[in-house]
């Protein structure tokens, strides 16, 4: 399989909102040794391409200045110290950007074989959101089954990664949302209560049912200080997103008296050892659950690469009308 001279992108004309993005043309990569070139069939739109686009979230040195954090695809060529792979594998991968064209390098260690079962397009939707949750949630963690987990913003991409995975291994998942329907939609995904926060309160209903022992937020804000009144004594807190704003008041002594750990990340900024560990775990641990059907890709729309700003206007409408992932198709 040999890859083209050139490719179509996505390109950022500036920052700011999505009529920013727009096609061109770039020379394709070519993969260092250690790097596989994929040849993309999707790409996975995701929250920091938002932030990046708007010009808040520049790219670590010596990223690719293209959006684009996860793909699938088939490898097209690998560089001369991979082994683990050849051209004409079918595959899913996390990469530093770049995603939003026709062709990515990406080290070897951050691929994964497409899981037996899902559709080629939908594995596009896999890497970025299960890196995340693995990494935050479960990697070297003690894992009990019972404890209570409670997601916020249940029925996007990150929401339905963890209900899936914290049902999967035995917890009792508590998941937040907006609307009706996509509670509902929870509810099938493994949650054993949905909260629709427009007419219940999740500190009321988390606290009667015993406190978190873990919360998953995306939303911050006034949300940080509510999370500490919802978790019981022990619980981890893990922020990865702040969507109501990252400057908080915050009364640290509920903190202190009940032990918590607050803590967050970001995944980009990790390095490449890191990122193979997650990618090793998640093939042992969680790979298998796709074939067994017990987890599933959480596909919402799946929009032409050429329509890259669409697929952004969709992600950041509100109030939300998508749930899950929207993807680009190559």
């Amino acid at each position: 399989m040999h890859a083209k001279d050139f490719m179509n992108v996505i390109e950022m004309n500036g920052t700011g909102g999505a009529e920013v993005l727009g096609l061109g043309t770039r020379p394709c990569p070519q993969p260092a040794p250690h790097e596989v070139l994929i040849k993309i069939a999707a790409a996975g739109v995701n929250g920091p391409d938002i932030v990046q686009r708007r010009g808040l979230y520049p790219p670590p040195k010596g990223a690719s200045d293209l959006l684009g954090l996860e793909v699938s695809g088939v490898i097209a060529d690998v560089g001369a110290s991979v082994k683990a792979w050849r051209a004409g594998d079918e595959v899913v991968a996390l990469t530093n950007g770049g995603g939003y064209a026709e062709y990515v390098a990406v080290h070897g260690g951050h691929v994964l074989p497409l899981p037996k079962g899902v559709d080629l397009v939908d594995g596009a939707g896999l890497p970025e959101t299960f890196f995340t949750i693995w990494s935050n949630v479960f990697y070297r963690q003690p894992r009990i089954k019972g404890a209570r987990f409670l997601v916020h913003g249940g029925a996007g991409g990150i929401g339905s990664t963890a209900i899936q995975l914290g049902a999967a291994l035995g917890y009792e998942v508590l998941a937040t949302t907006r609307d009706d329907d996509n509670a509902a939609w929870c509810l099938e995904l493994g949650a054993s209560r949905a909260i629709n926060l427009l007419k219940e309160d999740f500190v009321e209903i988390t606290r009667t049912a015993g406190g978190a022992d873990i919360i998953l937020d995306i939303i911050g804000g006034d949300y940080v200080q509510r999370n500490i009144k919802a978790a019981r004594a022990d619980a981890r807190i893990i922020q990865l997103a702040f969507n109501q704003g990252a400057q908080v008041n915050l009364d640290l002594m509920p903190l202190m008296l009940k032990r918590l750990t607050l803590t967050g990340s970001t995944l980009r900024s990790r390095d490449d050892d890191f990122k193979t560990a997650i990618a090793q775990d998640l093939r042992a641990e969680v790979w298998g659950l796709f074939t067994d059907g017990v987890i599933k890709p959480t596909t919402h729309a799946v929009l032409p690469l050429a329509e890259a700003s669409a697929a952004h206007a969709m992600m950041e409408a509100r109030p939300s009308r998508h749930r899950g992932k929207i993807l680009l198709k190559i």
